[in-house]
């Protein structure tokens, strides 16, 4: 999952090879910064990741040059039907007018040229709220057909395919580095493309700032459940976060799929903990519209509305929170008054809150959203 499927024991090997480690060991001052330590398990990890893409063959010490297929990408206006000259693996879909769905559907075109059954857009999931679209899984489909939803105006579309495309070279960390106990793949072990995250002057689209913490959001992205490949995905919610909806980055600080496995989310330099700065603030992310800066959003893949995440993902989300509650120095169990550090805007919330808690929206989905106390409650007290 943590690569592209180019065969079972590439994956496997990435499995062992592309993490990184932000966990619980040991006790730490609350609040104080954790300064990544690396603790190699075999040769050499001494080199620095920069998620970069190399364009060559030559590797950095305590780096593997890693193989990634180049996201690909075809836009289109309206319902009228559209064929793609790749198999689209997912379909972002974006309009205006209305955050809601209803009416919306899609209707896929097989590569034998049959048409599928009509199908709903969903619930929306996070984007739709904050102000984006919706990503659905399109099953390496030859072509679409969309309904807008109630209401909608300018409806647009993206192909994407994000296992197919030219190779890119990319420099991930040899070996597990490990900071205090929880793994995670880096930006370059999932294969982000970090020339997303410019615009065609060369200029950062969404530059790096950072806010003391406050708060942490549960989210789940509201697509398909058993996904065979969440490394495929997150990349395609990169595509449709950064370039389509224009936030120049994923809009999630962390992701995590139904295996458990952490995704290190929005772009926060290489001087930190992933999502923060060496001071420890938290970079300012796009998941939560008119609350982010300050507010770090964790994202579970899948669709959490009729069942809840599968134990490994839970228990995946509950060593990434306890980590993060305890490097802020920060009660799980609290009610805090959100203060916006960019407008004043103020919110009180849970400190561990639901996209639902700041917004009109499902996310993230009945069950998971049910789940949330027992989360603080594990993150309090460790059962």
């Amino acid at each position: 999952m943590s690569v592209p499927p180019t065969s079972s024991s590439h994956r496997a090997r990435s499995r062992v090879t592309r993490r990184t480690v932000i966990g619980v060991v040991g006790t730490v001052a609350a609040g104080a910064v954790i300064t990544p330590t690396v603790m190699a398990t075999t040769g050499d990890s001494g080199g620095a990741d920069t998620g970069a893409d190399t364009g060559a063959e030559d590797t950095k010490a305590g780096t593997t040059t890693e193989t990634f297929p180049k996201t690909r990408s075809e836009a289109a206006t309206g319902e009228a039907p559209v064929e793609a000259a790749f198999p689209i693996g997912y379909v972002g879909v974006r309009w205006g007018g209305t955050d809601d769905t209803t009416g919306g559907g899609i209707r896929l075109t097989e590569a034998d040229g049959g048409q599928g059954a009509w199908r709903s857009l969903g619930d929306g999931g996070c984007s739709v709220a904050n102000g984006g679209g919706v990503l659905i899984a399109a099953g390496q489909a030859a072509g679409y057909e969309l309904r807008a939803p109630d209401g909608a105006t300018g409806l647009r579309s993206l192909a994407l395919d994000t296992l197919h495309g030219p190779d890119r070279k990319v420099a991930v960390p040899s070996d597990p580095t490990r900071v205090r106990g929880v793994q995670y793949l880096t930006r370059a072990a999932w294969g982000a493309d970090e020339s997303l995250r410019f615009k065609a002057d060369g200029t950062e689209n969404s530059p790096t700032a950072f806010y003391p913490f406050q708060t942490i959001t549960v989210h789940h992205t509201a697509m398909a459940n058993d996904d065979p490949d969440p490394a495929a995905t997150v990349r395609a919610i990169y595509q449709l976060h950064a370039v389509t909806n224009d936030w120049g980055d994923i809009g999630y600080h962390f992701l995590i799929d139904e295996e458990g496995r952490i995704y290190e989310g929005r772009y926060s330099g290489d001087d930190g903990l992933p999502a923060h700065d060496a001071d420890g603030k938290v970079v300012t992310a796009f998941h939560v519209g008119g609350f982010n800066s300050g507010n770090l959003g964790i994202a579970l893949l899948g669709t959490l509305t009729e069942q809840g995440p599968k134990e490994a993902a839970r228990a995946a989300l509950t060593r990434l929170v306890k980590v993060l509650v305890r490097h802020h120095g920060v009660d799980p169990q609290a009610r805090v008054t959100y203060t916006n550090p960019v407008n004043g805007t103020q919110k009180e919330v849970a400190e561990i809150s639901g996209h639902r808690d700041w917004m009109a929206t499902e996310c993230p989905g009945e069950v998971m959203y049910g789940e949330l106390e027992r989360l603080r409650t594990a993150v309090a007290t460790g059962r």
